[in-house]
């Protein structure tokens, strides 16, 4: 029988208990354990960046951390952008310019394109395509994704003003 570790950690804003043995990941826990099943897994070596998630406020690929490593962590995951039933306007955006296809990298793109704009909120389009190169996909092409998160980025920055 192998060793379980407790974990307690925060999960867009709620805290979380959970057991898990020392090879899961955090994406399995995510997943099958606390039922928050918006991140993907897309190649489970960290090249497609399907599981984005952001861990203290870095963006990491959540195949890629063992779920015992977060204990006392904050994370955010897809489902906490939106605030109830109000979508995020990334995810908005994305919605109405058809950023997204089949769904599989969108859940990451989308926490990577928050985390770009928190950091900057005028980024070039030359910026987005590098903050987004390690997500891939293979449905849309990249044009409507960054045309998406360059939408988003003006609304947001009039949002603020």
């Amino acid at each position: 029988m192998s060793k379980k570790y407790h974990v307690t950690t925060t999960v867009n804003g709620d805290e979380y208990e959970f057991l898990c043995e020392a090879q899961q990941t955090l994406l399995d826990i995510l997943r099958d354990e606390l039922m928050l099943s918006g991140t993907k897994e897309g190649c489970g070596t960290g090249d497609c960046g399907a599981c984005t998630v952001m861990i203290d406020g870095t963006m990491v690929c959540s195949c890629l951390v063992l779920a015992v490593e977060t204990e006392g962590s904050r994370i955010e995951t897809i489902e906490g952008m939106a605030k109830g039933e109000n979508l995020h306007p990334l995810q908005r955006i994305f919605l109405e310019l058809n950023g997204l296809q089949c769904g599989i990298c969108t859940p990451g793109i989308l926490i990577a394109a928050k985390a770009l704009l928190e950091r900057n909120p005028d980024p070039t389009e030359t910026e987005i395509r590098y903050w987004l190169a390690g997500n891939l996909c293979r449905c849309t092409g990249y044009d409507k994704i960054i045309r998406s998160v360059q939408a988003a980025a003006k609304e947001m920055r009039g949002a603020r003003s």
